[in-house]
C-alpha cells in the first residue's frame, strides 16, 4: 500500500484528530496532577515551618532570647544536614547562630514571607537550592529567620515535569501507531470497494465487494453494496430480456403489416376488387392496433411503477367495483360456455385508485377466461379475513407451474413459448404494478385443478 496515500486520507486525518484531543487531555491532566502536588508539598513545608516558629515562639516567651538561642543550637545539632532553616541575627543582619552563613537577600512579603535561594550551605559547590522562610523582627534590633530547604520540593516537581513530557511523548507515540494501524485497515478495506468499482466500471459486472463477516459498519456497507450491485444486475438483465422479448413481439406484427402495405400497394396497380383492399387495409388497422395497445400497456405500467397515481387515491366500493367487472366479462365467459361467479360480503371502503383496480381485476379475469376450457368455473370472491379485505380469483383451467408463478409478472414473459397463443405478456405485469401502488399482498395458489389469485389489502379506507 502507498503510504502517501493512507497518510492523505480523511481517516488518518481523523485519528490526528483524536490523538491530538486525547494528548491535550493527557496534558491538561498532568499538569492538574503537577499543580495539585507542588501546591501541596508547598502548604506542608509552610506548615512545617509554621509548626517551626511555634515552638520557638514558646521557648522565646519562656526563657528569652538565651532560651531561644540554646533552642536554635539543639536544633541544628540534632539535624545538621536537615531541611530546617534557623538564623538569628544582630540589628545589622549578622549571623548569631544558625545553620545558614548569612540573612537571605530579596524582599519579604506582607506577612514577612520571603523566597530566596540558597548556595554552598552544606553540598556540593554550583548547587543551588530554592528555600521559604519568615522573619521576625524580636525586642532588641534582634532578627529571626525560620525557614525549610525545598529541595525536596524541586525535585519532586521536575520528576512530575519529566513524567509529564515523557508521558505526553508516549501517548503521541501510541497514538500515532495506533492511528497508523487504524488507518492501514479502513485504507484497505475502502481500498478493496474502490477496486471492486474500477473493475465493474470496465465492465466485469459479476465482482463483488469482499467481506470479512464481522459484522462491523464496513462490513454492513459492503453487504448493502452488493445487494444494490445485485439488484442493478438483476435490472439489468431483465431490461435484456425485455428488449429481447419487445423485439420478439413486434417483430410478427410488423412483418405482417409490412405485408399488407406492400399487398396494398400492389393491389393499387392493378384492377383487384375494392373488397380485397379493404381487407388488407382493415388487417393493416388492426396490426396497428396490436403494436399501439402494446406500447400503451408499457406507457401505463411505467406510469404506475413511477408512484404518479397517488394523487387519485379515493375510498374504492370494493363489491360495486367488482359486481361492474364481472358484468363485463359475463357475455365473454356465456360465450365460452363457462359459469362464472361472484360471492362478496360486507367489507369496508379501501383507499385506492378506482380506475387501475378495475384494470387489475379485469386482467386476472381475463386471463382465467382465456384459459379455463368450456363447462369450466370461474369464481370471484371478497371477503375480510383478520382485518384484511381480500379478493380472490380462482378458475378450473389447466394453472400455472409453482417453478413459473414468480415469472409469469414479468414484462412480455409468456408460458407459451411458441407465443401462438394472442396477448402480448403485460396483463399480469400490470397486475403487478397496480399491487404494488396499493401496497397489496398478491399471492398465486393451486386450486386443484386450476389457479387461483389472491389480492389482500393491508390499509382499509377511513
Amino acid at each position: 500500500m502507498n503510504p502517501g496515500k493512507w497518510l492523505r486520507s480523511s481517516s488518518f486525518r481523523l485519528a490526528l484528530i483524536y490523538m491530538a484531543l486525547f494528548g491535550g487531555s493527557v496534558l491538561l491532566l498532568l499538569t492538574f496532577i503537577y499543580w495539585s502536588t507542588a501546591r501541596y508539598m508547598a502548604q506542608q513545608a509552610d506548615a512545617t515551618i509554621e509548626a517551626g516558629i511555634a515552638g520557638l515562639a514558646e521557648r522565646y516567651r519562656t526563657n528569652g532570647l538565651s532560651g531561644l538561642t540554646n533552642t536554635i543550637s539543639e536544633r541544628i545539632s540534632r539535624k545538621p544536614g536537615g531541611y530546617s532553616i534557623y538564623l538569628l541575627a544582630d540589628d545589622d543582619f549578622r549571623p548569631l547562630v544558625g545553620n545558614i552563613s548569612r540573612w537571605p537577600r530579596g524582599r519579604a512579603t506582607q506577612d514577612d514571607w520571603l523566597d530566596f535561594r540558597l548556595e554552598g550551605e552544606g553540598w556540593p559547590a554550583g548547587e543551588i537550592h530554592r528555600a521559604r522562610a519568615r522573619a521576625f523582627q524580636l525586642r532588641g534590633g534582634i532578627h529571626l529567620l525560620v525557614g525549610r530547604d525545598l529541595h525536596e520540593l524541586e525535585r519532586t516537581e521536575q520528576l512530575i515535569v519529566r513524567t509529564l513530557i515523557w508521558g505526553l511523548a508516549i501517548t503521541l507515540v501510541l497514538g500515532l501507531i495506533g492511528g497508523s494501524m487504524m488507518t492501514r485497515s479502513l485504507v484497505r478495506r475502502i481500498e478493496a470497494v474502490n477496486q471492486t468499482s474500477r473493475e465493474i466500471m470496465s465492465g466485469d459486472l459479476s465482482r463483488r465487494i469482499p467481506m470479512d463477516r464481522s459484522g462491523d459498519d464496513f462490513d454492513e456497507l459492503a453487504g448493502n453494496l452488493n445487494a444494490m450491485l445485485d439488484r442493478i444486475t438483476a435490472l439489468m438483465e431483465e431490461v435484456r430480456r425485455i428488449s429481447d422479448n419487445i423485439a420478439h413481439d413486434l417483430k410478427t406484427p410488423l412483418s405482417r403489416l409490412k405485408n399488407s402495405l406492400e399487398l396494398l400497394h400492389a393491389d393499387s396497380h392493378e384492377d383487384e376488387d375494392t373488397e380485397s383492399r379493404a381487407a388488407l387495409v382493415e388487417q393493416a388497422i388492426v396490426e396497428a392496433d396490436g403494436l399501439l395497445s402494446t406500447f400503451n400497456a408499457l406507457l401505463r405500467i411505467a406510469r404506475i411503477e413511477s408512484g404518479e397515481r397517488h394523487a387519485a387515491f379515493a375510498a374504492v366500493d370494493l363489491p360495486q367495483l367488482l359486481h361492474d367487472v364481472v358484468g363485463f366479462y359475463a357475455p365473454l365467459a356465456e360465450e365460452r360456455q363457462q359459469d362464472l361467479t361472484l360471492q362478496v360480503n360486507a367489507v369496508a371502503p379501501v383507499q385506492g385508485d378506482r380506475d387501475l383496480l378495475f384494470q387489475a381485476f379485469a386482467n386476472l379475469l381475463d386471463n382465467a377466461i382465456k384459459y379455463t376450457p368450456s363447462q369450466g368455473r370461474i369464481k370471484v370472491d371478497l371477503s375480510e379475513q383478520a382485518g384484511h379485505t381480500r379478493v380472490t380469483v380462482s378458475d378450473s383451467g389447466p394453472g400455472i407451474p409453482e417453478q413459473a408463478r414468480d415469472k409469469v409478472f414479468r414484462r412480455f414473459y409468456r408460458l407459451d413459448e411458441s407465443r401462438g397463443q394472442p396477448g402480448n405478456g403485460l396483463g399480469l405485469s400490470l397486475v403487478a404494478a397496480v399491487v404494488k401502488l396499493h401496497e397489496m399482498k398478491l399471492r398465486m395458489e393451486d386450486n386443484a385443478p386450476g389457479l387461483r389469485v389472491a389480492m389482500e389489502f393491508t390499509r382499509s379506507g377511513d
